[in-house]
């Protein structure tokens, strides 16, 4: 759908380790200097849903398809970055083409990885990252201003939008987030940020990468990292990309062992993707036949017709109905059949808003 997550992270605080495990592949070089990634990794990511292998004990069907993420491996980066700093401005482009900022941070001592600062401190490698997003997005905002100013001079709506840019250019001036500007469900400031597209509007996911101890219990680096995500109403991940990147290549049943002896019920890695996918504002409907059970990615709140086109723009062009079996329901009646002769099939039609974990079959004119 070109929605996309963003890895960043300083330099060394194994974002492309995490990178690697997510795709399960090692598609991103892993070493121990700053900028071993320039050109930014991308990869195209299953999102795990148990369901699916639910369906699939009752329809035993020829493969299962998941719904994916599109993760982007941005390079490192470093304090001056939106100076042009390091590889700043090549930073500063590829995020702007993302939905979501998963920032990695590193929560752990380790006296054999260098950091680029020269110490573990979670809050000062937020800042930096976060002011350098900031100062990005004061620089458009600034040169915006101007523009608005010339327009003000003739067009009334326009001065609203000023008033708006300017008391905006404060607020970020003060070293606050975009998404934290409390005019930020005004029109003004939909319009500035469909021109601007400030980078720090975008939703923020920390990834708190620790040891294996950090795992059971929060150390004090999470800690401190965890009060200014809920301060910052971000979620916050914790997880250990050494563990990670040791599931590589198990097997579930495998996987699951090594969690549980770790004390683990899921491994960070799927809580990024599920939350990822949450944050991007995505859900799954299904499809469910011998060929294949599928899952089909669609925006929350999508009409039926909506989430046919999903499967293909004539399904929507043409729509008639759809036939619709709760997840729940099909999995308690056993399949479609006996569903139907419980009465759990409905028939919607174009202003049904479609349920995440729907089974759905479309009627349609060619």
């Amino acid at each position: 759908m070109g929605l996309a997550i963003g890895l960043v992270g300083l330099p060394n605080v194994g974002k492309s380790t995490t990178f690697n495990a997510l795709t399960k592949a090692q598609n991103a070089e892993a070493a121990n200097y700053p900028f071993c990634t320039i050109e930014p990794n991308k990869a195209v990511v299953p999102v795990p849903d148990k369901r699916l292998h639910e369906l699939a004990k009752i329809v035993n069907p020829e493969r299962i398809q998941y719904s994916t993420l599109d993760f982007v491996d941005i390079a490192g980066l470093v304090k001056g970055a939106s100076k042009g700093e390091g590889l700043g401005n090549k930073f500063l482009s590829n995020i702007r083409e993302t939905e979501v900022i998963l920032q990695i941070v590193r929560c752990f001592e380790d006296e054999n990885i260098v950091h680029n600062e020269g110490s573990i401190d979670p809050l000062r490698d937020v800042e930096i990252i976060e002011g350098e997003l900031i100062l990005a997005d004061i620089e458009v905002l600034a040169n915006r201003i101007e523009r608005l100013k010339k327009q003000a001079k003739a067009d009334k709506s326009a001065k609203a939008v000023l008033e708006t840019a300017e008391e905006l250019l404060e607020f970020l001036g003060e070293g606050n987030l975009a998404r934290n500007f409390e005019k930020a469900d005004s029109d003004e400031y939909r319009q500035l940020n469909n021109e601007v597209r400030f980078l720090t509007d975008k939703e923020i996911m920390y990834g708190a990468n620790t040891d294996e101890d950090g795992l059971l219990e929060d150390n004090e680096y999470v800690k401190v990292l965890r009060e200014h995500a809920e301060a910052n109403k971000c979620e916050l991940i914790k997880l250990c990309a050494k563990v990670e990147e040791e599931l590589i290549g198990l097997e579930d049943d495998e996987a699951k062992e090594f969690l549980d002896e770790l004390g683990v019920e899921e491994s960070g890695l799927e809580q990024i993707i599920h939350k990822g996918f949450d944050k991007l504002g995505l859900m799954s409907y299904f499809t469910a036949g011998v060929k294949e059970v599928r899952s089909w990615t669609i925006r929350k709140n999508s009409t039926a017709p909506k989430a046919a086109a999903a499967i293909h723009n004539d399904f929507e062009k043409g729509f008639i109905r759809a036939e619709v079996i709760a997840y729940e329901d099909f999995v308690s009646c056993g399949g479609e059949a006996k569903a139907k002769e419980a009465g759990k099939m409905r028939l919607e039609g174009k202003e049904y808003i479609v349920q995440d974990g729907d089974i759905m079959h479309f009627r349609f004119n060619v």
